[in-house]
C-alpha cells in the first residue's frame, strides 16, 4: 500500500508547529534563568577572572549595555536549558520521512544529541576558554590594560560556546547517516584530506580571527572526525538500501 503524500503545506504547517513549541521551550528556559542572569554571569566569567588584574571588574559603556547583556543572556540560557526538547522537535520533523524501524532511534538520538552539546560546551568551557583567556590577556602591558565590556564578553564566550556544541553533534549525525545507509567509514577515509581543509576553513568563519582560536576548534573537530569513522564502522549498513521498506 502506497504511503499517502503530505503535500508542500502539510510540511510547512508542521515545521511551523515545531518551530513554536521550541520557541515556547526556551521562552520557558528564559524565564528560569533571568532571575539568576547576574549569576550566570559570574559562571562564565571565571574563566578570564584569574587574568583580570588588579582587581578589574567588566564594564559597560552605554545606560542600557548590562541590562540588555543580561536579557541577551538570560535567552542564551533558555536555549541551552531547552536543547533536548529543540532536539526532539527536529526528530519529529524529519521522522515521518523514515521508515518503521529507523523512527525507533527517537529517544537514543535525543539523548545522544544532547549529550553530545552538552559535552562541546563543557569541554569548550573547561579547556578551550581558559587557555584562550590566557593567551588573549597576555597581550597586557603596562602601557595597555584589558578593560572587558560585558556586552563584547557575552559576545565572545556564546558564540564558542555554541560552535563546539554543534560540532560536536558530528558523530551523531554521522551515526544517523550510517544508519541509514547514506555514508559509511569507506567514504569517510576517502574524503579524510578534504575534511581536514573544510575543518579549518569552518573554524575560521566560527571563531575569532586568530590562529589560537582556529586550533583549538580544529583539533577537537578533527578527533570527533576520526570517531565518526569507528562509528560508522561499527553501526553503518553493510550495504545501502540491504532493509526492506515496512509497508503499513
Amino acid at each position: 500500500m502506497e504511503e499517502e503524500k503530505i503535500p508542500l503545506t502539510g510540511h510547512l504547517e508542521e515545521l511551523r508547529k515545531r518551530i513554536i513549541i521550541s520557541l515556547i521551550a526556551i521562552a520557558v528556559g528564559f524565564a528560569a534563568s533571568y532571575g539568576f542572569s547576574e549569576q550566570i554571569y559570574a559562571l562564565i566569567a571565571l574563566p578570564i577572572k584569574p587574568f583580570l588584574k588588579d582587581g578589574n571588574a567588566f564594564i559597560f559603556t552605554g545606560l542600557t549595555e548590562a541590562f540588555f547583556t543580561y536579557f541577551k543572556l538570560s535567552i542564551f540560557s533558555g536555549f541551552i536549558l531547552s536543547t533536548p526538547v529543540i532536539i526532539y522537535q527536529v526528530w519529529c520533523f524529519i521522522a515521518p520521512g523514515l521508515y518503521k524501524k529507523e523512527q525507533r532511534y527517537a529517544l537514543p538520538f535525543v539523548i545522544l544529541s544532547t549529550f553530545f552539546f552538552m559535552g562541546g560546551v563543557s569541554f569548550c568551557y573547561f579547556c578551550v576558554f581558559p587557555i584562550a583567556c590566557k593567551f588573549f590577556s597576555e597581550f597586557s602591558s603596562d602601557y595597555i590594560q584589558m578593560k572587558l565590556s560585558i556586552k563584547d564578553y557575552l559576545s565572545f564566550t556564546c558564540k564558542f560556546l555554541l560552535a563546539f556544541g554543534i560540532i560536536f553533534e558530528l558523530p551523531v549525525f554521522v551515526l544517523f547517516l550510517a544508519k541509514l545507509g547514506i555514508i559509511n567509514d569507506t567514504q569517510l577515509r576517502a574524503n579524510r584530506k578534504i575534511v581536514i581543509l573544510a575543518v579549518f576553513i569552518i573554524a575560521a568563519f566560527l571563531t575569532p580571527p586568530d590562529m589560537v582560536s582556529q586550533v583549538l576548534m580544529a583539533i577537537p573537530l578533527l578527533f570527533l572526525y576520526e570517531l565518526s569513522i569507528i562509528i560508522a564502522k561499527i553501526f553503518g549498513r553493510k550495504k545501502v538500501g540491504e532493509e526492506e521498506k515496512e509497508e503499513d
